[in-house]
């Protein structure tokens, strides 16, 4: 039996991505920050009799990493496939975005998702096998505004899954990204403390669309299930592919951003009433806002 580790498996896609690779025969130990937060897995595990271990793991701390991996080593060897999920989110004009939060996200998003890779590389590159599963966005590949930091964290994602994935296919190991666009998680409700809305701001239009554009990805209902299936479907797949986007929004602005100049995406930024805006919008993504 391979040993899966999934990170940030509190709620949504960590809890489904566990779930899904548990019923397909991994043993998974599911790391999250605060584990009496996991009584919903432990009793979906229990109720079927899942091969599912949840662990204490903070990735934005170093000991509580190193101390998780050594569990998973004593108890059961070296990591088949790391699922790097965990994640935090925000939404607020840079301007008004503190430095911090900058660092709060890419400490989550980007250096946590490098501590953990560093603790399974050498092993994987031993053994000659391996999986490497970074959960990006398809924010990772549109510069999105209104959330500045949380996009460019994920293009660093992008950027770091591209670059090692060409650095250790020859050792056997795989290195994929799976990229979301909206999905049904409470992911505003874990990030309600840096997301703002300010009515009298000078960017309150930007902030605005930013909504609709996840209201209108919400109508979708894309669920955390089907993030699990691709992860599964992109560790499994016996043709090689480095991104995996997920979500019929997804496709559609990966689609519609390739077909525009970067001086069309930007000129989306000024001065347009709303119906303009929403005719661009739909006329490039495919998505009525």
């Amino acid at each position: 039996m391979q040993t899966a580790l999934v990170t940030g498996t509190s709620t949504g896609i960590g809890l489904a991505a566990a779930l899904r690779l548990a019923r397909a025969g991994y043993r998974v130990f599911a790391g999250m920050r605060t584990p009496s937060k996991g009584d919903a897995l432990r009793d979906a595990a229990a109720a079927e009799a899942l091969p599912l271990e949840v662990i204490a793991m903070d990735v934005t701390d170093a000991d509580s990493t190193a101390t998780a991996f050594d569990t998973i080593r004593a108890s059961a060897g070296p990591v088949d496939v790391l699922v790097n999920n965990a994640g935090i989110g925000g939404a607020t004009p840079f301007e008004l975005t503190p430095l911090q939060e900058h660092r709060d996200l890419f400490e989550t998003n980007y250096f946590g998702l490098v501590r953990c890779i560093q603790a399974v590389l050498p092993e994987m590159r031993e053994r000659g096998a391996g999986t490497i599963v970074n959960l990006s966005s398809v924010e990772g590949r549109l510069a999105i505004p209104n959330q500045v930091p949380y996009s460019a964290s994920k293009w660093a994602v992008e950027c770091l899954t591209e670059a090692l994935a060409h650095e250790v296919t020859r050792f056997g190991v795989r290195v994929v990204a799976v990229e979301p666009g909206v999905i049904m998680t409470n992911i505003f409700d874990n990030s309600a403390d840096k997301t703002r809305f300010d009515k009298t701001s000078p960017y309150r239009d930007i902030m605005r669309r930013n909504g609709k554009m996840f209201a209108a990805g919400f109508r979708q209902g894309t669920p955390p299930e089907a993030v699990a299936d691709t992860i599964l479907e992109a560790i499994r797949s016996t043709t090689y592919k480095l991104r995996w986007p997920v979500g019929g929004d997804a496709f559609g602005m990966l689609e519609g951003r390739a077909t525009m100049s970067d001086e069309t995406w930007v000129g989306m930024g000024e001065e347009l009433s709303d119906a303009e805006y929403n005719e661009q919008f739909e006329r490039y993504f495919g998505i009525t806002l």
